[in-house]
C-alpha cells in the first residue's frame, strides 16, 4: 500500500488549512501505518463463502421515534441573523481549496 510521506501529509494539511509540525507529521505517519496494517489484516480474511448482510439484525428495528416537528423559526427570521446572504442562502468563506 501507499506510504504517507511528510511532504504528502503537509500538502494535504495545507489544502484543508492546517499547519503540521514535524512531531505531528511523525505521529500521523505512525497512525497511518497502524491503519494500513489493520487493513492488511482485514483483507486477509477469507469471505468467499460468506453470505452478504443487508441488515445486521434478524428483525428490523421498529422502535424508531416519530419525527414530530417542534418549534422552528421561519426562514425569514433565520436570514435576519446572517452577516451575508445571497438568494436566501447563507454565504460563508471558502475553507477548502
Amino acid at each position: 500500500m501507499e506510504k504517507f510521506s511528510k511532504e504528502m501529509l503537509r500538502k494535504l494539511a495545507n489544502q484543508v488549512m492546517f499547519d503540521l509540525n514535524d512531531q505531528e507529521c511523525e505521529e500521523l505517519q505512525e497512525e497511518f501505518e497502524t491503519y494500513l496494517k489493520q487493513l492488511d489484516l482485514l483483507n486477509k480474511i477469507d469471505t468467499e463463502n460468506v453470505e452478504e448482510m443487508v441488515y445486521p439484525f434478524d428483525t428490523p428495528t421498529s422502535f424508531i421515534r416519530n419525527d414530530d416537528e417542534v418549534y422552528a423559526i421561519s426562514q425569514e427570521d433565520a436570514m435576519k441573523n446572517v452577516p451575508q446572504a445571497s438568494e436566501n442562502y447563507v454565504v460563508v468563506p471558502k475553507v477548502v481549496k
